[in-house]
């Protein structure tokens, strides 16, 4: 066993041109798996943020539904029930949409008649 040892050692690593190539892909890989998808990303988020008005349903980071009821430099601030209103960072602002309204009943239970 020690002898198998002694000829891998005596073998070598390969070609230098080989190892490189293998790193070149590996990064590229990396690039777009990893990289280019969360910068695609950040960049969606900017637009986002940038286009935020008043009157605009928003979700936060946190879970908050609200409408923007003012925009400032780096904070809006939220409507989340009549007159309860949130100052936030424009960044927990995670994103654009309609705020779901509770469904209420819209008919009443029918009750049967019982027949005699």
């Amino acid at each position: 066993m020690a002898d198998s040892f002694l000829i891998l050692a005596q073998a070598g690593a390969g070609s230098p041109l080989g190892t490189f190539g293998f790193l070149a892909v590996l990064v590229a890989i990396m690039y777009f798996v990893m990289i280019r998808p969360q910068q695609k990303q950040l960049k969606e988020h900017r637009a986002l943020l940038a286009g935020l008005k008043k009157g605009d349903d928003v979700v936060t980071s946190g879970g908050i539904l609200g409408r923007i009821h003012q925009v400032d430099d780096s904070t809006v601030t939220v409507e989340i029930a009549s007159g309860v209103r949130v100052r936030v960072l424009k960044t927990a602002v995670s994103a654009k949409g309609t705020v779901p309204v509770a469904a209420a009943p819209t008919a009443t239970p029918v009750e049967k008649k019982e027949e005699k």
